[in-house]
Formats: C-alpha cells, sequence, structure tokens
C-alpha cells in the first residue's frame, strides 16, 4: 500500500511516526508525501489543547476528501482520550490509543495479535533527516497537574533502558546523523522504575557514543539538579540549550495548577545554568490565562517573566481539557482576556528573542547544517545555543558542524512559539 502520515504535538509523536512508517516499510508498504492520494493514511494526534484537537480534526476530513476509498487511521492522546468523537467522523477505519498504536502494522497485515502481551518500553526515534534525530526515551507522566490531560492519554511514567538507549544511539549513528534531540512526556523521570538516573544516561552517552551533539527536549525544574548542570557545562556533546517548562509566574497559579516548584527555585535553576554557561538558550513553555489569573496577577507574572534570563517563550493558551481537575477550580477567566494575556506574553517572548540573538553576535559558534534548500538559494542550521542561521547553499557542507561568527544579517527568526 502507499500509506502517508501526518503529526500533530510534540517531538515524542514525531519519534513515533517515524519508528511507524519504517515498521510499514519493513512490511513492504510504500511511504509517500501525505499530500498525495494514499491508500492509508495515519494521523498521530494530540490533546494537549482544544485547538490542538480542532486542528487533528481537520486533517483527518483533509485526508478522507483526499481518497474516499482510503484507510484512515487515527493514532495518538487525542485518540485515547476520545475516541468517541473521532468515530462519528465519517471515513475513519481505525482508532488507535497510545496502548495500541505500535499495533498498526500487524493490524493493517490483518495479523493476530495478543493485546495482552507484555512489550519492552516501545523505544522510538525519528529518521530521514540528515543531520537530526528525536529519540523517545521515557513516556507518560505521574504528576497528573490539574490542567494537563496527558497522564490520561499517555499513563504513568516509564522508560527504556540505558542499554536500550545506547542500542538505538549507535543506530541512529549509523545513518550519519550528527544531533540527537532526548525526548519524553517527563524526561527527568527517566530510569526511575528500575534504579537509574537521566544523570548516568548522559555521562554514558556522552562518553560512549559518537554523536557529535545532543540536547534534551524538556525538563522539570525541579528534576534538574546541580550535578547534572554542571556535568551539561563540561559535557564532550551535550549543547549549552535547555527547554524548562514554567507555566506560571506566580506561586498562587503553581500551587493551584500542582506544579512541583515555585518562582524561587525556577530563577534559582536559570541562575545556576547562565552562571556556568553564559551563552546558553534558555527556553521556558508558559500558560496563559489559568484560573487565577486575573489583571493583578498577570501584571506580577509579566514582572516575573521579564526578569528572568530567558531566550524566548513557548506560549499556551489556557483550554479547559475533560477530566482534569482544574475544572473544578475557582477563578476562571474569560476565554478572551485568557487570548489578550497569551498575546501578551508572545511580545515578551518575541523581545527576550530578539535580545538574546543580538547579544550572540559577533561570537563564535558551532552549527549543524542542514539539508533543505530554500527557494531563496539559502541553505539553514541551528548553533549550539540554539540561534537558526543561513547562509548560501553549499551541498558539501549539509551534515557537517562548523564554526561560524554569528552575524545580524545571517539570523533567522521565523520559528514558532505559540502553541
Amino acid at each position: 500500500m502507499r500509506c502517508a502520515a501526518h503529526t500533530l504535538g510534540c517531538k515524542l509523536n514525531f519519534a513515533e511516526t517515524s519508528h511507524l512508517l519504517r515498521r510499514l516499510t519493513a512490511y513492504g508498504h510504500q511511504i509517500v508525501d501525505f499530500d498525495d492520494e494514499a491508500d492509508l493514511y495515519i494521523i498521530n494526534t494530540c490533546t494537549v489543547t482544544a485547538i490542538a484537537e480542532k486542528k487533528c480534526r481537520t486533517i483527518i476530513r483533509q485526508a478522507i476528501r483526499r481518497n474516499p476509498g482510503a484507510q484512515v487511521a487515527v493514532i495518538g492522546c487525542f485518540a485515547q482520550n476520545d475516541a468517541a468523537s473521532i468515530a462519528r467522523i465519517p471515513g475513519v477505519t481505525l482508532i488507535l490509543g497510545n496502548d495500541r498504536k505500535h499495533l498498526l502494522p500487524e493490524l493493517i497485515a490483518n495479523e493476530k495479535v495478543d493485546t495482552e502481551a507484555t512489550t519492552p518500553f516501545p523505544l522510538a526515534y525519528s529518521s530521514g533527516d540528515r543531520t537530526r534525530s528525536f529519540l523517545k526515551i521515557q513516556d507518560g507522566c505521574d504528576y497528573f497537574c490539574t490542567y494537563c490531560a496527558i497522564p490520561f492519554a499517555r499513563g504513568r511514567s516509564h522508560s527504556a533502558t540505558i542499554e536500550q538507549v545506547l542500542q538505538a544511539v549507535d543506530e541512529i549513528a549509523a545513518q550519519g546523523i550528527r544531533e540527537v534531540v532526548l525526548t519524553g512526556v517527563n524526561t527527568g523521570t527517566f530510569g526511575q522504575q528500575r534504579g537509574e538516573t537521566l544523570l548516568q544516561l548522559l555521562r554514558r552517552l556522552d562518553s560512549e557514543t559518537t554523536i557529535a551533539r545532543y540536547r534534551i527536549s524538556s525538563i522539570e525544574p525541579n528534576l534538574i539538579t546541580d550535578e547534572m548542570v554542571r556535568f551539561i557545562a563540561d559535557s564532550r556533546a551535550f549543547l549549552p540549550h535547555f527547554h524548562i517548562p514554567l507555566q506560571a509566574g506566580s506561586d498562587k497559579i503553581l500551587k493551584l495548577m500542582h506544579r512541583r516548584y515555585d518562582t524561587a527555585l525556577y530563577r534559582e535553576k536559570l541562575e545556576l545554568i547562565k552562571r556556568l554557561m553564559p551563552d546558553a538558550c534558555i527556553a521556558a513553555d508558559i500558560m496563559a490565562g489559568f484560573n487565577g489569573e486575573d489583571e493583578t496577577e498577570f501584571a506580577r507574572v509579566c514582572q516575573y517573566v521579564e526578569s528572568l534570563p530567558l531566550s524566548y517563550l513557548h506560549v499556551f493558551t489556557y483550554s479547559n481539557r475533560p477530566n482534569t481537575a482544574a475544572l473544578r477550580l475557582p477563578e476562571p477567566i474569560p476565554v478572551a482576556v485568557r487570548r489578550e494575556h497569551s498575546h501578551a506574553l508572545q511580545a515578551i517572548s518575541n523581545q527576550k528573542r530578539e535580545a538574546f540573538c543580538q547579544s550572540q553576535t559577533g561570537k563564535q559558534h558551532t552549527v549543524l547544517w542542514e539539508s533543505t534548500q530554500h527557494p531563496d538559494g539559502t541553505m539553514q542550521g541551528w548553533t549550539d545555543n540554539y540561534i537558526r542561521l543561513c547562509r548560501p547553499y553549499d551541498a558539501t557542507l549539509v551534515g557537517t558542524v562548523t564554526t561560524e561568527t554569528v552575524e545580524k544579517s545571517s539570523i533567522v527568526y521565523n520559528f514558532p512559539t505559540e502553541g
């Protein structure tokens, strides 16, 4: 069959989709672009916000219109949490939540599968990009923050073993990929079920693999230890780039969210990073319009965020999620006000991103160049501290790491920071 896939949401989803497509190829199927006519369309879904679910429905209907006779498999978080609403869309032929999506190739082949069988951690990584791979090392979450539906969609925290990860990295390195991004729902809890730690994994990846560059996609501030920061600062391959969820710049709202840190701890972690790695890029997820964020509280939030040494924000507008504890909280914020707060935070993010990029002009950084030749005849790459640069296309540079001086004219700003 001709198979096509579309992925919504996080880097974890991208790793899982890529893994499924490799398995379908092993079954003899042909992978085509999602905009082409296919016999099987796979939509790997997201449920983190109402907007994400709306995008999922739109993509599902686009696939059905493209080829009404095709099989349409809807998988992932939205499929796990709300299979009933997906089943009401005419043309959907298969719905698999996170607990069964790994069985898609077998189900398409009409093979008998044992859904009760115990399987190893479903480690997955993306491929097809000659420069970077997203590697899933952990899944699920035990935190149950009041706003979040992900624990219902992905279950409790579980992870690969260190040996599993090392084996996968060897496979990735054999494909000539230079950079690996470690992904998970709550990456900092890696290994906790079996007495391993994320820091142990980082040390072994740094010393026992040939990958040139590693990033950690996201890690909770309460799980970042001083020892971990010091290790990254002195490591061979881990880059000065951190994504540390904040979610709220107010202790009142952090308590309502059931987050496991306060604003003082968050600031302490950022200041340690900047002290050891002054040029580090630090990004934060932040939610606009959660319960209790009236104008007085939001002014405090903005003041706090502006005072932090952050490089940019990934802004989310709060939306009610089914079955979450936040639905029972007082002081809900009107949707229009949530959007206003979101726009204000995005403006702060834009200012911080420009200030960070300008602070790096004239400095030298290593850059990993990507393969795409853009319509203007340029190619792009990321510095070690996550600034996107462009230069005239040169095929000999694809997949190589060079040292470049950051110039204002070479900085590319158009990457998304709002969700």
